[in-house]
């Protein structure tokens, strides 16, 4: 019996140890069709965000910006082909390609576009002025540039609008602030040819006399100028800032001429020959 016992109780240890040593099977991994059966619904939070049939906010600005600035720079050409009273804003819609109510998102009124026009004439004037002051170098140098850039710019549409039909027209509100703009251009004209007279590059002049001939010269040419003429706007400007520097009267040779030394044979006949009389012709 002992012996039994023993047998019956190692087969049961056996049988033990054999069952708890045996490895677990894992448990089988799930299909995706069954994970994404699984899956919660996506919700409305989830979806995709719809494409904006509206450009950003920047670029709507830049893109109204653009079409102002097209608004006018065709109202300018026309107050410069037909002047500013015989030019309705019909005829600047027409230019554009778009009705007159479409107008009225970009400007009030006709009076405004006028005054925004010569502004920016204006603005280009006093901006290259500047940058010819900033480049530095001697006042005849940065007055050399600056009547250049006023020659150039009397030549485009804003420039050209700024001449032909002036700030007479604008509303007397805005028009102490164009005067005040025009101002500016005269004094810095004035500055740099009293600079110009003190480093010797001018002659002795009144500054205030001499700019006013320099900027009215350069401003008649925005009134007789015209695109696609004879001249370019460069060769315009070229030749009468030459003529307003250097005059029409023609200044005596600063070098005396060269002597005329003669020939060998011309000195004999000289010496061999006695002078000649000049013939009286009886006239004065």
């Amino acid at each position: 019996m002992p012996q039994a016992k023993a047998a019956s109780t190692r087969r049961s240890s056996k049988s033990s140890t054999s069952s708890g040593s045996s490895p677990q099977r894992a448990a089988p991994k799930p299909s995706s069709a069954a994970l994404q059966a699984a899956a919660p619904a996506p919700g409305p939070e989830d979806a995709p965000a719809a494409a904006s049939p509206w450009a950003p906010v920047s670029h709507r600005e830049r893109q109204r910006e653009a079409k102002r600035n097209a608004v006018l720079q065709a109202a300018a050409q026309l107050f410069n082909e037909r002047g500013f009273h015989a030019t309705s804003l019909d005829d600047i819609a027409a230019r554009l390609n778009v009705t007159k109510p479409t107008l009225y998102y970009y400007v009030k009124n006709k009076d405004e576009i006028l005054l925004q026009c010569v502004g920016k004439g204006l603005a280009m004037m006093l901006e290259g002025i500047d940058a010819s002051r900033a480049a530095g170098g001697k006042a005849i140098d940065q007055l050399m540039t600056c009547m250049q850039v006023y020659a150039r710019i009397v030549t485009m549409d804003f420039g050209m609008c700024l001449i032909r039909v002036g700030d007479e027209q604008v509303p007397p509100e805005s028009r102490k602030e164009l005067r005040r703009l025009k101002s500016a251009i005269d004094q810095e004209f004035r500055r740099l040819v009293a600079e110009g007279v003190a480093e010797g590059s001018i002659q002795p002049c009144d500054p205030k006399i001499t700019a006013f001939v320099i900027a009215g010269a350069l401003s008649w040419i925005g009134r007789w100028y015209q695109p696609g003429g004879e001249y370019t706007a460069e060769q315009v400007a070229q030749q009468c800032i030459a003529t307003l520097c250097d005059g029409v009267l023609r200044r005596p040779a600063q070098a005396a001429a060269p002597e005329v030394v003669p020939t060998p044979a011309a000195q004999r006949k000289v010496g061999g020959a006695k002078a000649k009389a000049p013939a009286r012709s009886g006239k004065v």
